[in-house]
């Protein structure tokens, strides 16, 4: 016999040349088709799918991608996680506010929960009605008059929408520290691992304009994006306009986009007011969330120049692929507590400069130089004493001990450093919030984190 397992004694030519052929038909198959279909990576994952490769070694599945497990891990998600179970502990942490949307828009909604149109899709860009009366927004009160609108779900999904359409893998980015945490989770995610982040003045917290000029002239390649929220968020902090419009025409001269976050326009302090740039390099985000209580309902937008060619058609792309369109809902409710207009915004926010006192009292253990921002937005930004510089290990035992929550400054690329929000309760609320945060950063100050 010749071969082992076949059944006849005995063989044709003939057969024995059919199993040559295909024995050596494999091989040359695997020999050139193999080597130009897959590359060298392939080939060895393919190897290990048919069971080779040895050393029981995965393929690529159980492997996750280097762009997600690099971003930095969400600090809300590891507050909550904090806070799961104590029930006691009173938030200064998230950037919230404590007022529900407009009380005539919200029974308007109860009367059309039940139109068909409410569960179907809509245009990608937002419903006509709401992109209209937003255009009117833009035009009376941001004096932006060459502006096209996408509403989004939410500003957070309106910054990623602008990333994935201006920026590609590897490119050059500018933030000023301390940044908003998930404007940098956003570049890390799509891909952008040049991030260039500027200080800011340690007295005013504004972005350091000429080293960003430096960075403009001489970093390789050209910085394709610079990012500002204005007012600050974490820093509480408001750029003057002279100092905007520098960086704006900084940006300009290099072809480099400048990307505004409008977020809290409304919440100015102190006689300061809220304005806008426009120009062909400038896109400006807004957001429902603060302004009119509608965190949850996830209603954004962005402003985008209409001469800037194809932009709004990349940004449909991005936006068909992520939400396809932002919830009909809730920008059925954004257009309805448009009409209660932006007095109705500032009646609430100017209830907050009291609980903006309160805690800067409450933080005074940590010296008046230590404590800033507060001028715009619902935030402070404080600076920890030296001892005691572990800022997430402050947060975790100010919260376990003394019942009061606030962010850390690491998040935001300011250690050592925390982030309060003044704008999540209300004054009754705040002040025994802000009792419990006085008793705890004077024990800090005096005698550590003494358990």
């Amino acid at each position: 016999m010749i071969a082992v397992g076949l059944k006849t004694k005995s063989f044709r030519p003939l057969t024995i040349i059919k199993f040559l052929f295909l024995f050596v038909g494999q091989a040359l198959f695997d020999l050139f088709f193999l080597s130009h279909a897959y590359p060298p990576t392939s080939r060895r994952t393919l190897r290990k799918r048919r069971g080779g490769g040895g050393g029981g070694e995965m393929g690529s599945f159980g492997r996750l991608a280097r762009r997600a497990v690099e971003t930095e891990a969400p600090v809300m998600v590891k507050m909550q996680e904090l806070l799961r179970g104590n029930k006691d502990v009173m938030s200064l942490a998230q950037g919230v506010v404590y007022w529900q949307p407009p009380e005539a828009a919200m029974n308007k909604i109860k009367e059309i929960v039940w139109e068909p149109s409410i569960s179907k899709y809509g245009s990608d860009d937002g419903l006509p009605e709401l992109r209209e009366a937003l255009l009117e927004k833009l035009r009376r009160e941001n004096k932006l008059t060459k502006s096209s609108i996408m509403v989004t779900s939410g500003a957070n999904q309106a910054f990623v929408n602008v990333v994935l359409t201006l920026c590609d893998a590897g490119d050059a980015v500018v933030m000023f520290a301390p940044y908003y945490f998930n404007s940098y989770m956003s570049f890390q995610m799509t891909g952008v691992t040049d991030i260039l982040v500027g200080a800011s003045n340690p007295e005013t917290l504004h972005p350091d304009v000429d080293w960003l000029e430096k960075v403009l002239q001489e970093n390789n390649p050209i910085p394709k994006l610079v990012s500002v929220v204005n007012p600050g968020n974490p820093s509480g902090a408001f750029i003057p306009k002279p100092m905007l419009e520098r960086i704006s025409e900084l940006c300009r001269n290099a072809g480099a986009w400048l990307v505004v976050d409008n977020t809290y326009e409304y919440f100015m302090y102190d006689g300061m007011e809220h304005y806008c740039l426009e120009g062909n390099h400038i896109v400006n985000l807004f957001s429902f969330s603060k302004a009119y209580g509608m965190m949850g309902w996830r209603v954004g937008y962005i402003a985008h120049p209409n001469e800037a060619d194809g932009l709004h058609a990349q940004l449909l792309k991005v936006q068909d692929n992520i939400p396809i369109c932002a919830s009909i809902i809730g920008q059925r409710l954004a257009l309805y507590a448009l009409e209660a207009g932006p007095e109705w915004i500032r009646e609430r926010v100017r209830d907050l400069v009291k609980n903006r006192e309160l805690l800067m009292e409450a933080m005074s253990p940590l010296g008046k130089d230590s404590v800033k921002g507060g001028e715009g937005a619902i935030y402070l930004w404080a600076k920890l004493p030296e001892k005691c510089s572990d800022d997430f290990e402050v947060v975790r035992w100010l919260a376990n001990k003394h019942g009061v929550a606030v962010i850390p400054g690491s998040a935001s690329g300011g250690p050592g450093y925390i982030r309060v929000s003044f704008g999540g309760l209300k004054e009754s609320d705040t002040r025994l919030a802000a009792e419990r945060l006085r008793r705890g950063l004077q024990e800090l100050v005096s005698e550590g984190m003494v358990q």
